[in-house]
């Protein structure tokens, strides 16, 4: 018999949602206040044995109705529900971990400890972040016990050594003698194995902004002979960061790099090239997509010709390729590139080729 794991963290509910207008802000606090209902039916759907949470569920300080929501969404996945508060949510008097919690969720509120889950044949390790700093939970940890299965559950920085923020080695995962380290913090997912334990972070389950782009979601282990990691999406609204190099038709260019289908996510798109453009006039053509904003680093548009007359070695040079593009006309797209490159060096600026 194996055990089926949901896995998720860095939910930050009731996030402030700031550099938004005000519409998007209250789009993307409504979406964001779907995940515990999503991850309820991901579990019951999945038919996963536990939920394991990985600290920042919440932003901050939470409304009183989002903690309503997200206990009584816990409840509905019907599964044993750990909790390892993480940076944002850290455990301390007054936060809403202190709460009656219902009865399948349990809270790691200190330093390193263990839950059994006899029907599962499973221990847990967890902890709580108690501040917003945390020394490394891990040094010298080694698991105990003769359950089949053992899992930690912490919020952590596998990436740097000396983060303050419960830094997590190779060599600590490498000792631990766990199955599986369900981290939370980076926001990126990624996985990586030390010796016979697999260590693994979901990232956030929805970006909150430009630095949070692509897909998201959360990770469903299964863990049997070996443990493997499948991420699933929770569809929610996404953030992409795209690039249009524009000339004669902008319209054209932004066309190209985004879907064929408008949605709800997020699209901010670098024009860049040498054109004359109005982001403005772009937004009224494609206003279809509620949620697309222009960063314009476009130049002006290089006038090739400017001094093809006079008497000087560059008037000279672009006569003669002017000249040729006249006698040529079979050749004239080669010359006028030719002559394109030739005026973007001679003004200092980048050529890419």
């Amino acid at each position: 018999m194996g055990l089926k794991i949901l896995h998720t963290a860095d939910w930050h509910l009731d996030s402030p949602f700031q550099g938004f207008t005000e519409q998007q802000r209250q789009f993307l606090k409504e979406a964001q206040l779907q995940i515990p209902g999503k991850i309820a039916d991901l579990c019951r759907k999945e038919d996963c044995d536990m939920v394991l949470l990985a600290g920042d569920i919440f932003d901050g300080e939470a409304r009183p109705e989002t903690v309503a929501l997200l206990k009584r969404e816990l409840k509905r996945c019907g599964v044993p529900v750990l909790i390892a508060p993480g940076n944002h949510d850290f455990y301390t008097a007054g936060s809403p971990w202190q709460e009656d919690w219902p009865e399948n969720v349990f809270i790691f509120t200190g330093d390193l400890e263990s839950v059994t889950i006899q029907g599962l044949d499973c221990r847990i390790y967890g902890a709580a972040f108690r501040s917003m700093d945390c020394p490394a939970q891990l040094e010298d940890f080694k698991a105990q016990g003769d359950e089949k299965y053992c899992i930690a559950v912490l919020h952590g920085d596998p990436l740097q050594r000396n983060s303050p923020y419960n830094p997590v080695t190779n060599a600590q995962v490498r000792n631990s003698s766990l199955d599986y380290l369900a981290l939370g913090h980076v926001h990126k997912a990624g996985t990586f194995r030390s010796g016979e334990t697999l260590c693994a972070w979901p990232g956030c389950p929805m970006g909150r902004g430009w630095d949070e782009t692509g897909e998201k979601g959360v990770c469903i282990v299964n863990i049997e002979d070996t443990v493997k990691v499948q991420t699933r999406s929770l569809h929610l609204p996404r953030f992409y960061d795209l690039k249009a190099e524009v000339s004669e038709d902008p319209a054209q260019a932004v066309e190209a790099v985004l879907p064929a289908v408008p949605g709800s996510d997020f699209y901010r798109i670098t024009l860049t090239g040498a054109c004359d453009v109005d982001p403005d006039a772009l937004l009224q053509a494609f206003a279809a997509y509620p949620n697309l904003s222009f960063r314009d680093q476009t130049e002006a548009p290089v006038e090739i010709w400017a001094e093809a007359e006079e008497d000087s070695l560059e008037g000279i040079y672009f006569g003669m390729l002017r000249k040729a593009m006249e006698d040529s006309p079979e050749n004239a797209r080669q010359i006028q590139l030719a002559a394109e490159i030739s005026r973007k060096i001679l003004s200092g600026r980048e050529v890419k080729l």
